[in-house]
Parts: C-alpha cells; sequence; structure tokens
C-alpha cells in the first residue's frame, strides 16, 4: 500500500529509535528546531526513553556527553539543520578524545534544496571530519528501503560502543510535509551483543611484560579508564607498589592508593629518594605536570594500557602501549609479578602520603576563609557524583583531595577545554540517577550559562559550585604573571568580567547564595534548595594558598 512521504519518515525515524532502545538507548537530548521534527517526535514518543529538551545545541551535546561519561551507553542528541549543528562540534571532539559514546543526529534539507539560497542550509556532509567514529547520510527515507533500515541503526550503535567507543554522525534529510504518522515497523532483528574487548599488545607477550615491569621500585599510575578497581588492587597486592591515583580512576579508597603526589613530588628529597625503575600507567594521565616530568625524568621501564586506540604519551615516556581493558592486563600479571615484595617500599609511600593528608587538612582548617583547594577537599568527600572543570579545579582536586574516598568523579580531559562543564554535569546526573555536583571556577560558569536555561525545572539532585575569582585564576600559575605588566596580564589572562554569579543564577530561577567557611559549604550542599553556591576567592590570594600548601607538606616529610 502507497504512504505519504511525511508518513514514510515518521515510520523510518520510529524504526532507528526502536532499534536503538532494544540495544540500549535510554536518554536522548533534543535542541529545538524545524526541520528535525520527524526523529524529534519518535525519540518523545519513545515510553522508555528519558528525553530532555535543552535550548541551546552545544549544552545539548554536553549534556549527552555526560550521560555517555555516565553510563558508557550512547545517548542521542538531536538538532535542526544549519549552523545549529555547528554547535555540537567541541563536545563531539570531546567525545572523540575521551573515547565517550555518542549518537549525533543532525536534521538536514534534502538535496535540492542545497546551493540555491535556502534558508538554514549548509554543507553538513562530513562536517565533524575524522573525529567520529563513522559518519553516515541515508539520505530522504524512501519505503523500499525500510528492510534495512533497522540494519542501518544497529551498525551506528555498534560504531559508537563496540572496541573504541566515540561518537558517530547521522545527517538525516528530511523533505516537508514534517508531521506524519508511523506505520507498523519493520520486524525486530536480533543483533549480537558487544562483548568485552581483550587485549593486544604491540610487542611482547604476558611473561616478557611480567618481566618488563617485575622491579622492586615501581609504581602504578591509575588513572580514567581504570575498568575494574578490584582488579587494580589486587596487582598491587601482589607488586607491594603504590597506587598513584587520579580521583577519575576511582582508585583513592584503596590502602595502596597515594593520592598527594603531587604536593609529594614538589619536596625535592622526596621526588629523588622514590624514583621508580618500573610504571605501570592504567588509564589517561592524571593533570599533575610534576608527576609527568618526575616520570618522564626517571629512566624507568614505562607501560600504558588503555582501552583508545590513539597515542596518549605528550611527554614521550612510555616504552610499550597496551590497547585494551587494564582490568585484563592486571588480571593476567597475578601470579607472573612479585615487585617490592618484603620489602618497606610500599610502606615508606603509604606513611608519605599519611603525613601529607595530615598537613593538608592542618592548613585547610586553620584558614579562616575557605580557599580553592580547600573547596576542592569538601566537595571530594561529598559521595555522589563530582564533575569537575578542567582547570584549577581538576587539579586541585587531583593535588588537595581527600584519600578514602568513592566519589565518582568526571572531567572533560580529552580537549581540556572549561566549555560545557554545567552541561556535562546534567549529563552525569540524568544518566546516574545520583546526586551530581559540578565544580568550577566563575570563567567557566559563564561560558555555559546557557545550560542555566530551564535547569530548575528539571528537578535533578544537582548543585554548582562556582570558586569565583572574577577571572581566569588558572593563569597565575603561569609564567605570564610573573613577565608581563599587571595591566597586560589583566587584560588578556586576568579578564575580570564583574558578573553577579547568585543573582545570574537567581535570574534562572535557582536558589543561590555565597559561602566562606567549609562549614558553609557542606550546609549548602546539604540543602535542596540551593542550586548554586558562590565560593569568593582572590587569584593572587590562590597562589599563595597554594603555596602554604605544598610548604607544609615539605615540612612534614622533613
Amino acid at each position: 500500500m502507497t504512504q505519504l512521504p511525511e508518513d514514510v519518515q515518521a515510520t523510518f525515524c520510529a524504526t532507528l529509535v526502536d532499534q536503538w532502545v532494544r540495544m540500549g538507548l535510554r536518554h536522548a537530548i533534543i535542541a529545538p528546531g524545524s526541520r528535525s521534527t520527524p526523529m524529534a517526535l519518535a525519540l518523545a514518543a519513545h515510553v522508555d526513553l528519558d528525553v530532555q529538551v535543552m535550548h541551546d545545541e552545544r549544552s545539548a551535546a554536553f549534556t549527552a556527553l555526560g550521560v555517555g561519561l555516565a553510563t558508557g551507553v550512547p545517548a542521542v542528541v538531536l538538532c535542526t539543520s544549519g549552523t545549529a549543528a555547528t554547535h555540537f562540534h567541541a563536545a563531539v571532539v570531546e567525545a572523540d578524545l575521551s573515547g565517550v559514546p555518542m549518537l549525533v543526529l543532525t536534521a538536514d534539507r534534502p538535496l535540492e534544496l542545497h546551493g540555491i539560497g535556502a534558508p538554514q542550509t549548509i554543507d553538513q556532509i562530513d562536517l565533524y571530519g575524522a573525529v567520529v567514529r563513522c559518519f553516515a547520510d541515508p539520505g530522504v527515507p524512501e519505503l523500499a528501503d525500510a528492510p534495512v533500515w533497522r540494519e542501518f541503526a544497529a551498525d551506528w550503535w555498534m560504531s559508537a560502543v563496540d572496541g573504541d567507543a566515540g561518537p558517530v554522525h547521522v545527517n538525516l534529510p528530511f523533505r516537508e510535509p514534517l508531521v506524519g504518522s508511523p506505520s507498523a515497523l519493520p520486524p525486530a532483528v536480533d543483533w549480537p551483543a558487544v562483548e568485552p574487548d581483550g587485549w593486544f599488545m604491540m610487542r611482547p607477550d604476558i611473561s616478557t611484560l611480567a618481566a618488563m615491569l617485575d622491579h622492586p621500585r615501581g609504581v602504578i599510575v591509575a588513572g580514567a579508564g581504570v575498568d575494574d578497581v578490584g582488579a587494580v588492587e589486587a596487582l598491587a597486592v601482589a607488586l607491594n607498589w603504590p597506587v598513584l591515583a587520579d580521583p577519575r580512576s576511582g582508585c583513592r579508597h584503596l590502602p595502596q592508593a597515594v593520592c598527594a603526589f603531587d604536593p609529594l613530588l614538589r619536596h625535592a628529597p622526596f621526588a629523588v629518594d622514590h624514583v621508580p625503575t618500573a610504571v605501570l600507567h592504567l588509564g589517561e594521565p592524571p593533570a599533575s605536570k610534576v608527576l609527568s616530568q618526575w616520570l618522564a625524568t626517571s629512566g624507568a621501564t614505562h607501560v600504558q594500557v588503555h582501552r583508545q586506540q590513539r597515542i596518549l604519551d605528550p611527554s614521550g615516556m612510555i616504552t610499550e602501549r597496551v590497547y585494551g581493558r587494564p582490568s585484563t592486563v592486571c588480571t593476567e600479571l597475578l601470579g607472573l609479578v612479585k615487585g617490592a615484595t618484603g620489602t618497606p617500599w610500599l610502606a615508606r609511600w603509604q606513611h608519605a602520603e599519611r603525613c601529607a593528608q595530615q598537613a593538608i587538612s592542618d592548613v585547610v582548617s586553620a584558614e579562616p576563609a575557605l580557599s580553592e583547594p580547600g573547596v576542592a577537599r569538601v566537595l571530594s568527600a561529598a559521595g555522589g557524583q563530582l564533575v569537575v572543570s578542567s582547570s584549577m579545579p581538576v587539579r586541585d582536586l587531583e593535588w588537595f583531595g581527600r584519600g578514602e574516598v568513592r566519589t565518582g568523579v568526571h572531567s572533560n580531559r580529552g580537549a581540556n577545554g572549561i566549555d560545557g562543564v554545567i552541561a556535562t554535569g546534567i549529563g552525569v546526573a540524568l544518566g546516574s540517577g545520583q546526586r551530581t555536583v559540578v565544580h568550577l571556577g566563575d570563567v567557566a560558569f559563564c561560558h555555559d550559562q546557557s545550560s542555566l536555561t530551564a535547569l530548575a525545572g528539571r528537578r535533578l539532585p544537582f548543585t554548582i559550585v562556582v570558586s569565583d575569582n572574577d577571572g581566569g585564576g588558572i593563569f597565575s600559575f603561569l609564567p605570564q604573571a610573573q613577565l608581563l605588566t599587571a595591566d597586560r596580564f589583566e587584560q588578556l589572562f586576568g579578564t575580570p568580567h564583574g558578573t553577579d554569579v547568585v543573582a545570574l543564577a537567581a535570574a534562572h530561577g535557582l536558589g543561590a547564595r555565597s559561602v566562606t567557611t567549609g562549614a558553609e559549604l557542606s550546609s549548602a550542599l546539604a540543602d535542596p534548595a540551593i542550586q548554586v553556591i558562590r565560593v569568593p576567592s582572590a587569584r593572587a590570594a590562590n597562589v599563595g594558598a597554594h603555596d602554604r600548601l605544598y610548604a607544609a607538606v615539605a615540612d612534614a616529610l622533613g
């Protein structure tokens, strides 16, 4: 029976959505627009989907990224045609570099409307270039292609999740009229589940790898991408090595965890006395430049294990790369290595960690006003999920956050941008279903203020903490701060903006307040009526706060 073209489009979209839901899709993020109507209606109609409408495309894309970060399962993000699709690009790049699965759907005008000045029409073919795992443009839906619609959907899903996970771009041209009624969908097809990938090495087998790592002076560096904390702990026990644990690794509660590794390694005698001869990197590298430089100059054998099939070695120190699940490598090494067993190597690291943590606590508790590292220390023990900006918040959390905590931590460290931090946190809250706190600076807050739109109506267990030093605080730690005149530095790097964070939040209907002490911050975090918490700071004072913490750790070690 002949179907109206608009009904064919509706059936096509309903088929894709049904297939994706069968394969695990649970979240769809829609940026409003006209040309995307057929797909928007199909997503909104499916009872098994949580559908969120974000008024800004960049916010929508980073929200989808946050869902993928929290769950490892793609979210769909949809926009209309034209420049709307270009606003997805930053989040797509981050998804690529961080290995986060995402289904990026861009509506388009049909071919006959291109090149003639039709509104909201740009060239969207391969819009995101090589950063996507695959690009597809199936054309305006035709009923004759119905038997392969589910196969298309399954192929695109698998490209996003199988092996080297990442974003997939599907460009969807639609003709007017855009509102149709779906007919019976093509029969469902079974598609094989994604099997846990194993691992492969560029050269040595497991026994050779074990020989490379079987040293009495070694360290495990655990970063984002650790897939089984228990496997890391078992290997650390077998090796009797410390675990230098990035907050994103989930390993900071382990008995072998050393969380204050950055301030410890800033103390030269400790750094010299504890140079390793073997290093096992699991996942992505931490943010600490001090750690990276110490490892690069150690002369140690460096084995790196991560799932992304790309090089993660900015310091050029990796001896051997293994692409695959860190847990697989850890498990297979058990029984083949003895490491520092029977030596005081690990105990020395653990003693230093206890000294450093006590010193940090003493300094933070003695401060009359809460410093930016103090904010990070409070939030590190908040529980639930914590999303931190890739500027000072991620560093303060890594260097000064508490050990022995199980807070889930996320940060967009693939491209290290500060855009979309609030939206990423919204996605993490949606995907995890847990209380989520976002910690960012005032510039990042202003950068993503569009994500505050309609946030109050989402009724998420969600709080934004803003360290407000009225400008780019991280630049005060760079050589520019000493090499330039004060006026030129403020113009180009300090960049004060004068935004009233509390008033801006209130304008969006969000409860907001300023706090100045740790007790006030903890109280505000516990208040469901407060969604934005401002902690005032000063950039020069913040540099001094860091220096006092480093000095306190050095004194404790001395």
